[in-house]
């Protein structure tokens, strides 16, 4: 079974964290930072499968058939993101929500 997007935003906001644990960054990490990481799809506004990611002030929507980013910007945490994207169900689950956002809005 897919999971929802608060369940993708708990598994990214975890990887990042995870990621950035190692000893080099440990000193660094604020993990508090992540506590607002949010994933949202607006089927009305944009209909081309698509998922944005917020972390703090900075967002980035990303082409969840590529795992692209098609505009925005997350600065030094884009790489982590792009990392997960990578993972093997993470394209899955976000586009198995897409489609039951089209199908909650007859457009699937």
């Amino acid at each position: 079974m897919s999971r929802n997007l608060k369940e993708l935003s708990d598994d990214l906001k975890d990887y990042i964290i995870v990621q950035q644990s190692d000893a080099h960054n440990k000193a660094n990490l604020r993990k508090e930072r992540y506590n607002n990481l949010k994933l949202s799809m607006d089927i009305v506004r944009n209909s081309s499968p698509h998922v944005v990611i917020s972390i703090g002030m900075s967002e980035a929507e990303f082409n969840i058939r590529s795992g692209d980013k098609t505009n925005g910007g997350l600065g030094p945490d884009e790489k982590y993101v792009y990392r997960w994207l990578g993972k093997p169900d993470s394209l899955t689950d976000l586009n198995d929500c897409w489609k039951e956002m089209a199908r909650e809005h007859g457009r699937g």
